[in-house]
């Protein structure tokens, strides 16, 4: 009675059936507070759908069942919604535990009702109360606006002026908030100087007291990017042939006041350090906290016996969402700046004796990368490739190859064109073959077919991915089915869960990294013997 009085029945009845279908598996295992999350977001879906159904059956004053058929009606469908709801509960462990096999995870005991419980409704009844707010703003202006307008003007008018309410406050207010919090707190844990991470002494190395860039300045990322290059040590321990250290330039957001004099640095220091003299040269788009993934370059180092250098340049210290959200163009054109100095510098250079140039990116890194130069500005004298790893799904190049795949690949791992050009791989590579030879430039992307963050879909709340159908990816379970809204909800959960281990969604294992780098660049003077056994390196011990 009391649930009668406050909420809609049908809106519950709808609610119930989305809470149950909200506890099958998506791309990523899940904890039991994301499960709430999920859940909460569906029921509150479903009730919201319950409400229009009604409110459109109303509206058009089609006929209504007497009281007491739809009581029965109702009780119906609450019992066969009630169990619904247990079975899926029951199966959600089941589920979950189908995930943890096929990403070689421990399995789970159980889900735990009470925690999701507790956590959807909380999530539901503050749902619906912001929208209770937003029916009483709506028709407190449309009152108001009654008095000046036509009564079905004050309508649309004052639709719009709620909208346009509540976006200002969350917008201007709540997200400012948010950032500015996360902005103060990751600039300071950016500044911390770990003790272990120490200054390096040698003048030839960046940070060192002869460098143009100050230690204190790098920021935390960077100064464990540079504390933690590969060593002719364990360079040498992989090979007979003679190796060098290699060499990496990272510039912190403290370095200077904007990304052009940032880029400038960057550039002078590659030349003080001789960058330039070395075989490979990777320019690096770090992600939103200014990380480059350790296990992403140490194999290229191997492969190339150390003559391998590597710049990166940081624009934020925030994480790659909020990042995303408060400096979308600002990594792009500190990326833009980076690239523009070093490559214009690089094509003065004759072309025996400069070297090999390539991009590389992680998830946001990948995403600004992208955006770091123009295929018309380099035609002429172009780089030798790209290497992009994780791209996000608003990557316009990825998006575009993706659409635009020969009919027969999968959207999980697309093949282009004659593979001439661009090359898709994942966990079991894809790298290595084409049915033309690689090209001269060349666009490599690697891409775990679980990853949310690059196969996220916003359309995916009213049909299904593309990516869901047969075949699927490996590492995708058999389960995975599409409901609208709720699917939307699941993915955008996995985005920020973080429960995969390595080699799995936007977890990418440095033997991947490892297969990859070795198909885009081709090392020499590497036997079948030595080479598997770096692999092995890096699949059991490296980063693992």
């Amino acid at each position: 009675m009391i649930l009668k009085r406050y909420f809609s029945t049908t809106g519950l009845l709808f609610g119930i059936f989305f809470f149950a279908l909200s506890m099958t598996p998506s791309l990523l295992p899940r904890t039991d507070l994301f499960q709430g999350l999920i859940s909460g977001l569906s029921l509150s879906a479903g009730y919201a759908i319950g409400v229009l159904v009604i409110w459109f059956w109303n509206y058009f004053q089609l006929p209504k069942l007497k009281e007491k058929s739809q009581t029965i009606v109702q009780l119906i469908v609450a019992i066969a919604g009630l169990f619904t709801s247990i079975f899926f509960l029951w199966k959600a462990s089941d589920w979950q535990n189908s995930l943890h096999v096929l990403m070689e995870m421990e399995e789970v005991a159980s889900v735990q009702p009470i925690i999701v419980g507790v956590v959807t409704i909380l999530v539901f009844l503050i749902t619906v109360l912001l929208a209770r707010l937003f029916r009483w703003t709506y028709r407190l202006l449309t009152r108001k606006l009654q008095r000046f307008v036509p009564r079905r003007v004050s309508y649309i008018v004052g639709l719009i002026a709620s909208f346009f309410l509540f976006w200002s406050i969350i917008d201007g207010v709540l997200f400012s908030f948010i950032l500015r919090t996360a902005d103060t707190t990751y600039e300071q844990i950016d500044s911390l100087i770990e003790p272990e991470v120490e200054k390096p002494l040698d003048s030839m190395k960046a940070g060192s007291a002869e460098s143009f860039l100050r230690w204190e300045d790098m920021g935390r990322k960077g100064r464990s990017f540079l504390f933690g290059v590969t060593t002719t040590d364990e360079l040498e321990a992989f090979t007979t042939t003679p190796v060098k250290e290699p060499i990496r330039v990272y510039v912190g957001m403290h370095a200077a006041d904007s990304f052009e004099k940032r880029a400038v640095l960057a550039l002078e220091e590659l030349k003080r350090i001789n960058a330039f003299d070395r075989k490979i040269l990777v320019i690096i788009t770090p992600t939103g906290t200014g990380w480059v993934d350790p296990s992403s370059i140490a194999p290229l180092e191997h492969l190339h016996h150390g003559d391998v250098a590597s710049v990166a340049a940081q624009y934020s210290y925030l994480p790659s969402p909020l990042s995303l959200l408060a400096e979308d163009e600002y990594g792009a054109d500190m990326a833009r700046a980076l690239f523009q100095e070093v490559y214009g510098y690089w094509t003065q250079l004759p072309e025996n004796e400069r070297p090999k140039l390539y991009l590389h990116g992680l998830s946001l890194g990948a995403l600004n990368s992208d955006r770091s130069y123009d295929l018309y500005d380099i035609i002429d004298d172009p780089f030798h490739g790209v290497f992009w790893v994780g791209p996000p799904f608003r990557k316009d190049t990825w998006r575009t190859i993706t659409n635009r795949r020969n009919p027969d690949s999968p959207a999980w791992l697309p093949s282009f064109r004659n593979g001439s050009v661009v090359r898709f791989a994942n966990q079991h590579g894809g790298l290595q073959t084409g049915d033309a030879p690689w090209g001269s430039f060349r666009i490599a992307y690697l891409q775990y077919a679980s990853d949310p963050i690059t196969f996220f879909e916003p359309r995916s709340s009213t049909r299904m991915p593309e990516w869901m159908s047969e075949p699927r990816g490996p590492d995708v379970s058999e389960y995975f089915r599409w409901v609208p809204f709720v699917t939307m909800f699941q993915l955008s959960v996995d985005m920020i869960s973080g429960t995969e281990p390595k080699g799995y969604g936007h977890e990418y294992a440095a033997k991947h990294y490892f297969d990859s780098w070795l198909a885009l660049t081709e090392p020499k003077g590497w036997s079948d013997e030595e080479l598997e056994r770096l692999r092995k390196y890096f699949s059991e011990e490296f980063y693992n």
